[in-house]
């Protein structure tokens, strides 16, 4: 049973009105099409519409213009899902350090046994861009494409102490710092200490912050820009103390290999 991580974030879709600089229509569409990634199977109109809070006729206006772009298609159910033309897309969007990463979260998922992830800084979130996943069948991991606040992810806090104190502060301000566990850190002087932390050791840990159960290790990878780290998660009961040191040794060693040529 693989264990998904993270849901998608649909409230901009809910309001009547857009955000200020955005397009109502446009973020609705994106709503639609990041609640379809977030399923492994095609979803109902009625159900995609109750996930992003649209009016089932503007959830299907919006759902057909895109499966005659080749974005979504429909099953002989009727039912709703991610169309072929979004790999071109993907495949053209995938930064070259992704590329150059994904032998390297090979060697990573061969040691560890766990899932390997790349994660770049975009804005205030911590944007999952290249992946191998664990071998086991009960795995964690979080899509590719998936967008997630950096203050209760592995990656996210490795990326952010790599940054000035106020630029950190900036991000967490503007993300409201929602708590996900009982163990997610949410204030601003508990993610600075967090970070220090994180400095110190030369990694950093995510123990059950955003999903219960779930332990993620993280390295930044150094020089890149954006800000980028790789990571490997997975289950707390087999990422155990004993594994860590290792762990962190092979994030480290693949870090400095690809922050060599990061751009």
């Amino acid at each position: 049973m693989e264990k998904r991580i993270g849901e998608p974030e649909v409230e901009a879709a809910q309001r009547d009105t857009a955000p200020p600089g955005q397009v109502q229509s446009v973020a609705r569409a994106f709503a639609l099409l990041e609640a379809l990634a977030a399923q492994s199977e095609p979803m109902s109109l009625q159900r995609l519409a109750e996930r992003t809070g649209l009016a089932q006729p503007t959830a299907h206006r919006l759902l057909k213009t895109m499966q005659e772009l080749g974005y979504t298609r429909q099953t002989a159910g009727r039912e709703y899902g991610l169309g072929p033309g979004l790999i071109a897309l993907g495949n053209r969007a995938a930064p070259e350090l992704a590329v150059r990463a994904q032998p390297m979260l090979r060697e990573l998922e061969e040691l560890s046994q766990e899932t390997a992830n790349l994660v770049v800084l975009d804005g205030t979130n911590a944007v999952y861009v290249a992946q191998q996943p664990s071998r086991h069948q009960m795995r964690m991991f979080t899509e590719v494409g998936r967008r997630v606040l950096p203050h209760a992810a592995g990656a996210g806090k490795a990326m952010l102490a790599t940054l000035s104190e106020t630029r950190v502060r900036a991000i967490l301000e503007a993300t409201g710092l929602p708590k996900y566990t009982a163990t997610t850190r949410t204030t601003v002087t508990e993610i600075l200490r967090e970070l220090r932390d994180t400095r110190g050791r030369g990694y950093a840990l995510d123990d059950g912050e955003r999903e219960i159960g779930v332990r993620c290790i993280a390295v930044a990878v150094p020089g890149a820009t954006p800000p980028a780290a790789l990571s490997v998660s997975g289950p707390a009961a087999r990422i155990t103390d004993e594994m860590v040191p290792q762990v962190v040794a092979a994030l480290q060693s693949a870090a400095a290999r690809l922050g060599g040529g990061a751009r």
